[in-house]
């Protein structure tokens, strides 16, 4: 008998990181406004900890900017040679992202080591003024993009950038007024490289998501055995294996598996039933509408040891 493969109506319409495009273009605006904001401000005040804000500022401007053109680029159709289509781009936008945060984590770092040598003199009311703004619109960002992180990957990574983005404006702040009180201008130095130290836990969550996704493993909160526990409950199944579960970007899960049937439901009506059910209580229990079932006999789990690891 030969292979029996279901497959749902196909990859959803559209990316999770699409469905937000336009969140994602008003915080762009806001970031890129602000870090035009702060370098002026930090040049004309000497602040590095005001600078290493706008550079991190600048990061997630180039991340969402990232985020965005991937997201265009998803949306084009799937061919013979890229069977997915480009929704993948979208988790090397989100890779880029990470890498790029890491990069600006070890400048401000590097550059804030340096400075311990120096006493540099730094005008606390430009500082003060620009970090203050700074927070105001990260604040902005956060409550724009709240609604889409636990869904794309890319707006997650968008938010952690300008949460992180939150802290370092209030570190300014808190170095702004401890160098206005006491004259401690080495305080600036200690808030830089807070904010380093802010950015490399973030940039390293997101791209352990990212490794994940790329090495297709088991998307979070997924259990595998429960998934196999609901497929063998369908009348006229008795086994599952070769189960396999994997994101093609966030919001696409994706799942196959080998189903074995029982002999009395071996017929063309019966399995077409079958399928039915099956893709229903993928789509109803796990949220997954893109999947493939195998239907095959009791006898054909003789081969199987030569085909599967």
């Amino acid at each position: 008998m030969g292979d029996h493969h279901g497959h749902s109506h196909g990859l959803p319409a559209g990316t999770a990181t699409g469905r937000h495009r336009r969140k994602l273009l008003i915080v762009f605006l806001i970031t890129i406004s602000v870090v035009f904001l702060q370098v002026v401000g930090a040049l004309l005040s000497g602040s590095l900890a005001l600078l290493a804000d706008a550079g991190h500022m600048l990061s997630d401007a180039a991340g969402v900017s990232i985020a965005l053109l991937a997201a265009w680029i998803a949306t084009r159709p799937a061919t013979k040679r890229r069977t997915y289509g480009y929704q993948r781009a979208e988790v090397l936008a989100a890779l880029a992202n990470a890498v790029l945060l890491i990069v600006i984590a070890t400048v401000i770092f590097v550059e804030a080591i340096r400075r311990f040598g120096s006493e540099p003199e730094v005008h606390t009311g430009l500082m003060l003024g620009a970090a203050i703004v700074g927070g105001l619109a990260n604040l902005a960002s956060l409550l724009v993009l709240q609604s889409g992180r636990k869904e794309s990957l890319n707006v997650r990574g968008a938010y952690l950038e300008v949460l992180g983005d939150l802290l370092g404006s209030a570190a300014v702040v808190v170095s702004a007024v401890v160098i206005m009180l006491t004259g401690y201008q080495q305080a600036d130095t200690w808030a830089s490289i807070l904010i380093a130290l802010m950015i490399l836990p973030r940039a390293w969550s997101l791209l352990k998501e990212v490794i994940d996704v790329l090495l297709e493993a088991t998307p979070q909160g997924v259990d595998t055995e429960m998934i196999r526990d609901h497929i063998v409950r369908v009348d006229g199944i008795s086994d599952a294996h070769d189960i396999h579960i994997w994101t093609i970007t966030s919001g696409v899960p994706v799942f196959s598996a080998h189903v074995v049937v029982d002999d009395d439901h071996l017929t063309s009506e019966r399995m077409d039933q079958l399928l039915d059910r099956l893709t229903t209580c993928l789509s109803e229990h796990f949220d997954t509408e893109h999947c493939t079932f195998q239907l095959e006999p009791a006898t054909h789990a003789v081969h199987e040891g030569q085909q599967h690891a």
